[in-house]
C-alpha cells in the first residue's frame, strides 16, 4: 500500500524537500527508479547516477541535495535510513497461524496458536516455538530447543538438538544450527570420536545466510550475541562465542573455541584459528585469517592479490631462497663484526 514521502519523512524525523503528498509503493536503485520509487545515495561512486534518476525521492545528505533533480530526503546516513524506510515501504510478508497437514509436531513440544508451521515441519520433543514464528517448508526443529517470539525460518532450516535463539532473529535457506562440532581424538589406532555435548545459544535480532553452519559446543555452548550478521556459506565452529554486534560476510571460517568481542567486521573469506580473543571493534579485511590474539582494535589485513601467473613465478622462487639469503647475511654480518673487533 502506497505511503506518502511526508509520512516517511514525519515517521523517521528527516526533513523532505519536496512535495509531502507524493505516493511511494517500491524501493529501487538510481537508474532504475520510477515516480513511485524511494531511492538512496550514499556513495560518491553513485552521484554521477543523481542527475538522470526519476525516483520519488532520494535519500542523501544535505550536501548533495542541490544536485537531485527530485524530491530529497536528508539524512547523515543515508544507507541506515533507506533500510529503515524500505521496511516499511516494502514489508516482509505476513503468515496466517495454522500448522500445515504435513507437519509434525510431536506432544511434548509446544506450539504457540499464533505461529505458522509450514509444509513438512517437525518439531521435535520438549521443543518450543514462539508467538508469530514462521517455520518454512522443510524446516526441522530437533529436540530441546526453543524458537523466539517473531522468528522466521525461510525454508529448509534445520535446528538439531538444544539450541536456545531469541526474538525476532531470521535463518535463510540451508542453514545448519547446532550440529555436532569437529572433534576427534587421534589414537594409534586412528580417530576417536570426541562426544558434542554443548548446546548453542543465539541471541535476539540475529539474522543468518544461506548454507551457513554454526556448530554446537564440545562442553560448554557456542554463543552468538544480539544483533549478530553471518553471510552465506560460513562456517562458525563449536564452542565459538561472538559478541553482539559482529558481522561477517560470505565464506568467513571461525574454528573452534575462538572469542570475538562486540562489532567486528569479517569481511568475506576471512577467517581466525582456533582458541585465540579478537578484542571489540575490529575488521579483518577480505581472504585474511588471525592467526593470533588481536588485542587492539583496528582494522587487520594479511593476503596477497592476483598478479600475473610469470611474476606471481618470479616472486615464489624468490621466496624459496629467502632462507640462504637470510643465512648469507648473517654470515656476512658475523664475519664484519669479527673484522671489526
Amino acid at each position: 500500500m502506497p505511503i506518502s514521502l511526508g509520512e516517511l519523512a514525519t515517521q523517521f524525523g528527516c526533513e523532505l524537500i519536496g512535495d509531502p503528498d507524493v505516493p511511494v509503493s517500491g524501493v529501487a536503485s538510481l537508474p532504475n527508479a520510477g515516480p513511485e520509487s524511494l531511492s538512496f545515495l550514499a556513495s560518491a561512486a553513485y552521484k554521477k547516477q543523481l542527475s538522470s534518476t526519476k525516483a520519488a525521492a532520494v535519500i542523501l545528505r544535505a550536501s548533495d541535495a542541490d544536485d537531485s533533480p527530485v524530491a530529497v530526503i536528508l539524512h547523515d546516513d543515508p544507507y541506515a535510513c533507506y533500510a529503515r524506510m524500505a521496511a516499511v515501504v516494502c514489508p516482509p510478508p505476513t503468515y496466517k497461524s495454522g500448522v500445515h497437514a504435513s507437519a509434525v509436531v510431536v506432544s511434548s513440544a509446544t506450539v504457540a496458536d499464533s505461529a505458522h508451521l509450514a509444509a513438512n515441519v517437525v518439531v521435535g520433543e520438549r521443543s518450543s516455538v514462539g508467538k508469530n514464528v514462521y517455520l518454512g517448508p522443510g524446516t526441522v526443529i530437533g529436540p530441546d530447543c526453543m524458537i523466539g517470539d517473531d522468528c522466521r525460518f525461510i525454508a529448509n532450516v534445520t535446528v538439531v538438538r538444544n539450541v536456545h535463539i531469541g526474538a525476532r532473529s531470521i535463518f535463510h535457506p540451508g542453514v545448519v544450527l547446532g550440529a555436532d562440532g569437529f572433534g576427534n581424538a587421534m589414537t594409534p589406532d586412528g580417530w576417536v570420536k570426541v562426544p558434542q555435548l554443548g548446546g548453542l545459544r543465539i541471541g535476539s535480532d540475529v539474522e543468518v545466510g544461506a548454507n551457513t553452519t554454526i556448530d554446537c559446543g564440545a562442553l560448554d555452548d557456542t554463543v552468538l550475541g544480539d544483533g549478530v550478521r553471518i553471510d552465506n556459506q560460513c562456517m562458525i565452529g563449536h564452542n565459538v562465542q561472538i559478541g553482539a554486534h559482529t558481522a561477517m560476510a560470505g565464506q568467513t571460517a571461525i574454528a573452534g573455541s575462538t572469542i570475538i568481542g562486540k562489532r567486528c567486521m569479517f569481511a568475506g573469506r576471512s577467517g581466525a584459528v582456533g582458541h585465540i580473543t579478537v578484542c571489540d571493534d575490529v575488521t579483518v579485511a577480505a581472504v585474511t585469517f588471525l592467526s593470533k590474539d588481536v588485542t587492539t582494535p583496528g582494522t587487520y589485513a594479511a593476503s596477497f592479490p592476483a598478479d600475473d601467473a610469470r611474476s606471481w613465478s618470479r616472486q615464489v622462487a624468490r621466496f624459496r631462497r629467502l632462507d640462504k639469503l637470510i643465512e648469507r647475511v648473517t654470515k656476512l654480518e658475523k664475519g664484519s663484526k669479527s673484522s671489526s673487533d
